[in-house]
């Protein structure tokens, strides 16, 4: 059973990102929900603690919006992100690697008076995630609850059944891709299982043992699995069912590769932003070209729009996907955020027109319906009259075999204007 089959009934409760849990409690109690090398929790045990720990922030009348304690473990910290959120307020998740002084910043952004909230409402603010600027200091970005459970929805709708298994997420929940996968296992009612430090070894291991039939993962995990299992010679993994890769573009070079390995997983790359959550995805195919970053989901409307004074910053009277080279790309979704958090963030981050949203990627879209993208309109060079994305050039050279990493910029020069 899954949260498709349950959905109908309890419509409100799948409203909510933590919703589902006290239903799974009632209807798997003895199901593991949450485990991790610090411990694990069931269904029914996790939505007891829940609710005590929320009980304890109602009474206190704590402020609506919580940092979490980036010293406690990742598991532990699951379980104050779910009774933070039960309770009505929003959790901002810090990173452990933040120093004193970016941690000082963050915290002086936060509210400090009491709050008399005591239960959520699927359109307030339940997750504030930070993300870093092009100054470094981290830029907070607020998500409201809908945002997440049409994501699971949609990925439901779109990936079909395998997606709602239990879900291998081996990374820090600073990063939210990992704390999607963990919440995303408590919504499916599936369970999910964390790392309190990536090992590529455990992860393998972990993957092997045949319970856990997805993982979700960045391309820089993937790769030392795959250094690591051909170090060891493993033998294929062919208990995996699904893997999902976002966070960073996935070199398609090298998806034989996690074929052989995990010879029956079906290979799913989506492409994303902090502030819109799914874009785009498609089957991992080492044939498309690589801005190719798949079709829209099923919930999301893409805009291509011109660059310009009079076209960037104005409301259109088309919306049209069909703009003759690359522009920037606009959103329209169920799935985007709220607001920045703070005062660390550039106001012209993103770009906003009634409910379309574009966060400056640019790109088009081909004779197939992809999305594919260019590059960050930011990151834009112009040498000699023609614009140039570092990122087409990089991706062509971060195909060779003897490259592991590369990055291209711009250098002034009196002739080129610049010179790559």
């Amino acid at each position: 059973m899954n949260a498709l089959s349950a959905a109908a009934p309890l419509q409100g409760l799948w409203q909510l990102v933590h919703g589902p849990l006290a239903y799974w409690a009632q209807h798997r109690p003895d199901v593991v929900a949450l485990q991790s090398e610090a411990g694990s929790w069931t269904f029914g045990e996790l939505h007891a603690e829940v609710e005590q720990r929320s009980a304890r922030l109602v009474a206190q009348r704590a402020p609506q919006m919580l940092l979490l304690d980036a010293n406690r473990s990742t598991l532990e910290r699951l379980v104050d992100f779910l009774a933070v959120i039960h309770s009505g307020r929003c959790a901002a998740v810090a990173d452990p690697d933040w120093q004193p002084a970016v941690r000082q910043r963050i915290e002086s952004w936060l509210p400090k008076q009491p709050c008399e909230l005591e239960s959520a409402a699927p359109t307030a603010a339940f997750y504030t995630g930070f993300t870093s600027g092009s100054t470094g200091l981290p830029k907070g970005f607020k998500r409201h609850h809908l945002s997440w459970t049409e994501s699971f929805r949609v990925g439901l709708q779109d990936f079909g059944p395998v997606v709602a298994q239990r879900t291998l997420a081996p990374g820090r929940i600073s990063h939210s891709l990992f704390l999607f996968g963990a919440m995303q296992g408590i919504w499916y009612g599936c369970g999910a299982v964390m790392q309190e430090k990536f090992s590529a070894s455990r992860c393998l291991a972990a993957l092997a043992r045949g319970d856990i039939p997805c993982l979700v993962a960045v391309p820089s995990q993937l790769l030392l699995m795959l250094q690591w299992a051909q170090h060891r010679q493993l033998a294929p993994i062919p208990e995996v069912e699904l893997i999902t890769i976002s966070g960073a573009r996935w070199m398609r070079a090298h998806t034989p590769a996690l074929r052989a390995l995990f010879p029956k997983a079906r290979i799913i790359e989506f492409y994303g932003a902090s502030e819109a959550s799914f874009v785009a995805w498609m089957d991992a195919d080492e044939a498309s070209g690589p801005q190719a970053v798949g079709r829209p989901f099923s919930n999301v409307t893409l805009s291509i729009r011109p660059t310009g004074s009079d076209a960037a910053e104005n409301t259109l009277a088309e919306h049209d996907t069909s703009h003759a080279g690359d522009g920037l790309i606009y959103i329209r979704s169920p799935m985007l955020f709220m607001d920045y958090v703070g005062d660390a963030h550039d106001a012209t981050a993103v770009l906003r027109d009634g409910d379309w949203l574009s966060v400056r990627d640019m790109g088009h879209i081909d004779e197939r319906g992809m999305l594919c993208l260019a590059g960050r309109q930011s990151r834009m060079l112009v040498t000699q009259g023609k614009n140039l994305f570092p990122e087409e050039v990089e991706n062509l050279l971060a195909s060779h075999p003897a490259i592991a990493q590369v990055s291209l910029h711009g250098q002034a020069d009196a002739l080129r204007g610049l010179q790559v």
